[in-house]
């Protein structure tokens, strides 16, 4: 890894574990360690301990920060602790100069000491949205977009919602890897969970929380015995007793995104089952690309940033209701082989070539050196 000593470090608030599900903060904040050191920040962990902040130096050179903070005291005197942990890892790195990143606005009383050259905030889904969300989420975020130089947001859905409130708003939907998934197209090894599986097969991966349609996959896999639902991922959020459960359905738990092209590898259809929510209004799944980087066939819901541009497009169908997705998983599956399934596979590929967390990364990294220096600019929202 090669790092410029010219770049400020990156202090980076998030809410999600690095250990986690590999998505979006992962796949950024290891592009920017190869030129700035990076220091993930995420929730304390309460406990019967005295307070510190346990480092991780990942491979990728990202340095995972967990703040251990004794457990008994108020919400904003553990933040008020954390915040001083933060300090101290200035003090200690001899950090002059850096830069602050944020993904949750809860966090950010912990950063109210700090001096950053810029602040981003990088609204990667409308948390408030979200069963348990804090009701001070709201006010947090106004009081983020106060202080933020530069808003990046998940999606276009997202970045409509958002650039009324900051004049610097610029939407980054999710990217892809295409190279590591289209090992998937290889004919990968059949994962021991998966090997005994008969086909045809219809997969999904991700985080199966109150996003998920579970009344959609239950009615699906009772209707069709004969297709194999296979599904990846954490279960939040959810209570087992209320998962569908069939012998057609196929809990595999948490993978690696490293294992993932071997389980696309299997699958005749990709599924991208979302409810229709409030927590779903926003999202802009990080897998509808991956899923066609992969060559498999993708069949959703009409969640709007898959609708567009993947729908409009035809390289995934949409479809909204029991009998509709089940209809356009029967195409999809019927299609398989066909010259049409290779012109769909065609045009995908095509908008995939224009796809790169790299150029992502490099376009947000651009974007901050542009704040830095003009840091009143008022750019973004009316051009993107």
């Amino acid at each position: 890894m090669t790092q410029s000593s010219t770049l400020p470090a990156l202090l980076v608030l998030s809410h999600l574990r690095w250990a986690f599900v590999f998505q979006r903060p992962q796949h950024l904040m290891t592009r920017a360690a190869r030129t700035r050191r990076v220091y993930y920040i995420e929730e304390p962990i309460f406990g019967e301990h005295p307070d510190q902040l346990r480092r991780s130096e990942q491979p990728s050179g990202v340095t995972v920060c967990t703040p251990y903070i004794e457990i008994g005291h108020s919400p904003d005197e553990s933040q008020r602790r954390t915040a001083a942990l933060l300090a101290q890892l200035i003090r200690d790195e001899g950090l002059r100069e850096y830069d602050l990143w944020v993904y949750t606005p809860m966090e950010l009383p912990v950063a109210a000491g700090l001096r950053p050259r810029v602040t981003v905030y990088d609204c990667m889904d409308e948390l408030a949205n979200f069963r348990s969300a804090p009701p001070e989420l709201r006010e947090r975020e106004q009081q983020l977009f106060a202080q933020a130089d530069v808003v990046f947001t998940g999606g276009h859905r997202l970045f409509e919602a958002k650039r009324q409130q900051h004049p610097n708003v610029h939407p980054f939907p999710s990217s892809v890897e295409v190279a590591h998934f289209a090992q998937a197209r290889a004919g990968q090894p059949d994962p021991a969970d998966q090997t005994g599986l008969a086909r045809p097969r219809l997969g999904f991966y991700g985080v199966i929380d109150e996003r998920f349609d579970t009344a959609l996959m239950a009615e699906l896999a009772r209707r069709r015995p004969e297709w194999q639902f296979v599904l990846i991922g954490p279960v939040v959020k959810i209570a087992p007793e209320d998962l569908p459960h069939a012998a057609n359905l196929h809990y595999l738990g948490m993978k690696s995104y490293a294992e993932l092209p071997a389980y696309l590898s299997g699958w005749d259809v990709a599924l991208l089952p979302f409810a229709r929510n409030e927590a779903t209004e926003f999202i802009s799944p990080t897998k509808t690309p991956e899923y066609l980087a992969a060559g498999v066939s993708v069949v959703s819901t009409g969640i709007r940033d898959v609708v567009q541009p993947y729908g409009v497009g035809e390289l995934a169908r949409i479809a909204d209701g029991v009998d509709a997705f089940e209809a356009a998983c029967a195409q999809a599956l019927a299609e398989a082989g066909t010259p049409a399934a290779a012109r769909r596979q065609a045009r995908a590929d095509a908008f995939l070539a224009g796809l790169s967390w790299d150029q992502t990364w490099q376009d947000m990294a651009g974007l901050i050196e542009q704040a830095a220096h003009d840091p009143k600019a008022d750019q973004g929202a009316a051009d993107d």
